[in-house]
């Protein structure tokens, strides 16, 4: 009921009457007051006017399952939610749920982790009040070795959610960043549940820095938050939605053909390493060349000084710029 509120008064221009949300809801006065006092507690400044009603005053920067769901779009991604006010990862939580069976398009989203994770077991700082941590849940009639183009997918989706809603110019780095002016806003950890003739679940989770005001003097030139870029704060469930709503259809596209021909043009056009000089950190020797955009499977493909055309997996090898992070 609570979502269902909090949608109401969002769409609403006005005031909204007591006696109109109990008959929306088929519920009494009494449990309508106690929703709007629940939202208050949570951080919403709502106006209650006797013989009007109730008005959303102002939007709050709030994550619940509620302000979530009264934001979401999209048909099935992120329709079973979950909210941990504190957990230790949501990459586990979510793991944890593919295993009893929680449906395709389950969310998981925390306010705070005490685990966070990266990659190659690297952790990822998790705050409470400023950033967004998110995992969710796919089942997909893959092949595991196409399992890493989710990572790409949840990338593109990213990008275009924080561009959607902030107005800034985020990019993608290959194969598991976004960046705004060459700095890393998010991070993208996909993990999965396997057997050789098939996936059981795809687990993907995604950190995005979104109201940081200062990072740690060791990461403050690699790393960004959207405040610092665009000099304001941004609604984080916005964001969360925003990515579920570019996800849905995108990852739809990839499941048609298995593969990313039908999303290879919209990815490079967010590739920041496109027809940039990078240098590629391969086990088996390091090399330089330009980016020449992605294959069909999510390859980078890097053009060498000789002519000759690598293909970059992902998991096997690091991508840098040649100046900077990017």
């Amino acid at each position: 009921m609570k979502t269902e509120i909090l949608t109401v008064l969002k769409e609403a221009p006005g005031f909204v009457s007591g006696q109109e949300l109990c008959g929306r809801l088929g519920v009494s006065r009494t449990a309508v007051w106690k929703v709007i006092k629940q939202l208050e507690e949570e951080g919403y400044q709502i106006e209650a006017v006797r013989n009007k009603g109730y008005r959303l005053a102002e939007a709050a920067d709030v994550i619940t399952e509620a302000e979530i769901g009264s934001r979401l779009r999209s048909k099935w991604m992120g329709r079973h939610l979950v909210y941990f006010p504190e957990t230790d990862s949501t990459n586990i939580q979510a793991k944890r749920l593919g295993e009893e069976g929680a449906p395709e398009g389950t969310l998981v989203v925390a306010e705070r982790q005490t685990a966070g994770k990266g990659r190659r077991g690297r952790t990822w700082s998790s705050p409470a009040g400023t950033s967004i941590y998110m995992s969710f849940l796919l089942r997909p009639n893959i092949p595991p070795r196409c399992a890493p183009m989710v990572t790409l997918i949840a990338g593109l989706a990213g990008a275009k959610a924080v561009n959607q809603v902030t107005g800034l110019n985020a990019r993608i780095k290959w194969p598991n960043d976004l960046v705004v002016n060459g700095k890393k806003i998010c991070g993208i950890l996909t993990e999965m549940s396997a057997e050789m003739e098939g996936i059981h679940y795809i687990v993907t989770g995604i950190g995005i820095n979104v109201n940081q005001k200062e990072f740690p003097e060791e990461i403050r030139d690699k790393a960004t938050s959207l405040l610092l870029e665009g000099g304001r704060c941004f609604n984080r469930s916005q964001l969360i939605a925003g990515v579920m709503e570019w996800f849905e259809p995108y990852v739809e596209r990839f499941l048609e053909t298995k593969d990313l021909s039908l999303l290879k043009e919209d990815y490079e056009e967010m590739l920041a390493n496109l027809n940039q000089e990078v240098q590629v950190l391969d086990p088996a020797g390091e090399y330089h060349g330009v980016c020449q955009g992605i294959d069909k499977d999510g390859q980078l493909l890097v053009e060498r000084g000789d002519g000759s055309l690598s293909r970059v997996q992902s998991g096997e090898v690091s991508v840098r710029g040649i100046y900077g992070y990017v």
